[in-house]
């Protein structure tokens, strides 16, 4: 009923922003000033190919520049995106290190560094595997395309949830480029530049950097803190592209960089009233009481050459990729000082220390794909291809004695190597004028070997390991759609598509004495949608409803009254919903964008029990079959919020030598469970966040100055919690404003 009622209003909030388009074109056709503003049309490569995105059948949100500006000026990364493209949420608990991505309620909260996550990221055709590559900084792109359901034929890692595409700006032969620089609360600094341009009749090239920075605004009011002032950061990345063109041959090569340097994700102890899912009375986002270390290093490059040879009637491509990371974040896990046996302790019970460590020492990702494509074979194109992948990883887990003085009391490693393969081919055939059928199939071999070793322990055990594991899968998946062009303006589609995540482990044997392996999962997805171009191209329109069954899924039970992490296999997991993308010109100087979603998920598994949060966590969910362990059939997946909308308004007055504009974004995510079980106190509440920026560029737009406001309503939410035995949490941004001034040439 709540998803056919959710259907209804979609429908009817697509039909009113469509009518009122319609109002203001009639207006004009009856005697007001003619239209001449027009979208135009987004080219996307969703199938590998530069394709019109109202003629691909898959549900596909693209962002562009501007809004990237936007939503980033504060120097955000990518979480900004969170909430504000449809079904897509994004949170982590490492702060700027460590995204986790959901597409459509399905994701993955294990906080281990080697959790396998369902959502692919690419980065200039290049898979970031590990989740701390996906925290590469946003810049110089040229836009952001979202892949909703399984992608399993053509991109190449653990992909049933979706793929999250970014395609930074390449280089040009023309003399071209940008600098932008802001500064804001907090100190908040942000500068970001690229130059490129031909460097002969076939060679041009393009620098790009950022650079990002804010002050320690937060206070530590405990007398013996190690950290006085927290939540202070500054990150550098860069980027060097050069490009080769030829009659019949080009490549392209890309060298990246990035450093960080600033504080761990700042846990608050007992932030959360008990019973409730509200933040305590008197709290201040600006301070913090906490007696461990908070200190956070990465220091990451990678590369890639991407070669196309022209044959005519083939084009060949070769996608070559490398990426090594190191990441060093340390943190008070317990989010308070002291202790119930070691007094002064607070803020409330603290039961008992926790400060902890993980590092990333060593860390490699090599990738390989070659990829033959048809060039306009007639009615029936298709491509095909070999893609290959190998990562080494070693892990570092350690353990601080707080209460003397922070040394070292455990520390345990986990190594592994992945090794993976596959061959996937698919192909598009023109059953009439109208009428596209497009199909393909992916066959994957997945190998994975794993050793865990515990050195010392923090909690009076013993050295145990190495232990070891060595899951393996093979896997077919892929896709079938059929798309119907209604009229030269309306597609129509329908697809079904299945997708395979590769096993995981979980090896965190710091505070336990065994592994833990889940097998692989699949999940099928049908979905159907339509996309048209309307009212003379002034608007455009997307919406798709779709259903899922994820079979064996991967879930991470994290923390719990034992303070250990394991995987599980649910039997199954469903979803169900729908996705609108609107946007439109409402009047020429006018530009509206509105996004929204509806995810119904749901853990289908009367037999799977998991241990839940101590005290003074209040659970929810019934008892399982053994002491201490609920069962969380029935439950919604975590992080998976039912609704998400957004809104974008841009609004320009045009003047002589330049524009007056005003641009607001808007975007707001439902309530979320934090954690697989159900309690009172850790279901986040839903989150607003709003941003503006009024502005005036000049000289054909080559200079603007603007200021601008992020979370300008200073909303705070708990956006994540620790699974300990204290109401520990973890907040949003606050209110940020400045000033900018941005050039181009």
């Amino acid at each position: 009923m709540l998803y056919r009622s959710g259907l209804a209003a979609a429908l009817a909030y697509a039909l009113a922003a469509g009518a009122a388009t319609a109002e203001t074109a009639a207006d004009q056709a009856d005697g007001g000033e003619k239209a001449t503003s027009q979208l135009e049309a987004v080219t996307v490569t969703a199938q590998r190919r530069e394709e019109d995105v109202q003629k691909v059948p898959i549900s596909i949100t693209t962002v562009e520049a501007e809004k990237l500006q936007n939503i980033g000026a504060a120097g955000a990364d990518v979480r900004a995106l969170a909430g504000r493209l449809p079904s897509l949420n994004i949170e982590s608990s490492f702060g700027r290190t460590f995204p986790r991505f959901y597409i459509r309620g399905l994701g993955n909260a294990d906080f281990d560094l080697n959790a396998s996550q369902p959502v692919s990221l690419i980065f200039d055709d290049v898979v970031l595997e590990n989740p701390i590559l996906k925290g590469y900084p946003i810049f110089d792109i040229d836009h952001v395309e979202m892949l909703r359901g399984p992608q399993g034929t053509l991109f190449g890692r653990n992909t049933p949830a979706g793929v999250v595409k970014f395609d930074s700006v390449r280089p040009s032969p023309d003399n071209e480029g940008y600098a932008r620089i802001n500064y804001g609360r907090y100190g908040t600094a942000n500068l970001e530049a690229a130059a490129g341009g031909g460097l002969s009749d076939s060679v041009s090239a393009r620098a790009s950097i950022l650079y990002q920075h804010r002050d320690n605004w937060v206070d530590n009011t405990f007398a013996g803190g190690k950290n006085r002032e927290l939540e202070g950061y500054n990150e550098f990345a860069g980027r060097v592209q050069l490009l080769y063109g030829g009659d019949d041959f080009e490549a392209l090569f890309n060298l990246h960089a990035r450093n960080l340097n600033g504080t761990a994700r700042l846990f608050r102890a007992n932030i959360i009233q008990p019973g409730t899912n509200n933040i305590v009375s008197g709290f201040k986002p600006d301070q913090v009481s906490i007696d461990g270390y908070n200190s956070q290093h990465l220091e990451g490059w990678g590369g890639s050459a991407r070669l196309k040879w022209d044959f005519g009637s083939v084009s060949l491509f070769s996608i070559t990729g490398y990426e090594t990371v190191e990441v060093y974040s340390r943190g008070d896990i317990d989010g308070g000082y002291g202790a119930v046996f070691a007094p002064p302790s607070g803020p409330g019970v603290i039961a008992f220390p926790s400060e902890s460590a993980d590092g990333l020492p060593d860390h490699g990702q090599f990738t390989q794909e070659f990829r033959l494509q048809s060039n306009d074979w007639g009615r029936f194109d298709w491509q095909a291809g070999l893609y290959y992948f190998d990562e080494s990883i070693t892990i570092d887990s350690f353990s601080y004695d707080t209460l003397a003085g922070g040394g070292q009391n455990g520390y345990a490693q986990q190594k592994q190597d992945n090794t993976a393969w596959a061959a996937y081919a698919s192909g598009e055939y023109d059953l009439t004028d109208a009428w596209k059928l497009r199909a393909g199939l992916r066959y994957t071999r997945d190998e994975k070997d794993f050793q865990a070793t515990r050195y010392q322990s923090p909690v009076g055990g013993t050295p145990i390991g190495p232990l070891y594991a060595n899951p393996s899968a093979s896997d077919v998946s892929g896709d079938l759609s059929l798309a119907y062009a209604a009229s030269e303006n309306t597609n129509v589609f329908f697809r079904v598509a299945r997708g395979f995540r590769a096993p995981s482990i979980q090896g965190r044997i710091l505070f336990g004495d065994t592994l833990s392996v889940a097998k692989e999962e699949t999940l099928t997805s049908f979905e159907a949608g339509i996309k048209a171009d309307l009212f003379d191209r002034r608007a455009r329109l997307g919406f798709t409803v779709f259903d899922y069954t994820v079979h064996d899924q991967q879930l991470t039970a994290v923390g719990g009254a034992a303070n250990f992490n394991r995987l599980v296999n649910a039997d199954r997991s469903t979803g169900r919903g729908f996705e609108l993308d609107l946007e439109a010109y409402l009047a020429d100087n006018l530009l509206v964008t509105t996004g929204l979603s509806y995810n119904d998920t749901k853990i289908d598994d009367p037999t799977l029990a998991i241990q839940p949060c101590g005290a003074p966590c209040t659970v929810l969910d019934p008892a399982g079959p053994v002491a201490g362990t609920v069962r969380i059939d029935g439950n919604p997946l975590p992080q998976a919020p039912k609704w998400i909308a957004n809104v974008t308004a841009r609004y320009s007055i045009p003047v002589d030598n330049g524009e007056w504009y005003v641009f607001t974004d808007w975007s707001y995510r439902g309530s979320v469970n934090f954690f697989l079980y159900e309690s009172k106190e850790f279901k986040g509440k839903s989150l607003t966040e709003g941003g503006l920026r009024v502005g005036y560029n000049w000289d054909n737009a080559r200079y603007d100055l603007s200021v601008y406001g992020r979370n300008i309503t200073n909303q705070i939410r708990v956006v994540g919690g620790i699974d300990f035995n204290n109401l520990t949490g973890f907040i949003n941004d606050p209110r940020v404003w400045g000033v900018e001034f941005a050039v181009r040439y």
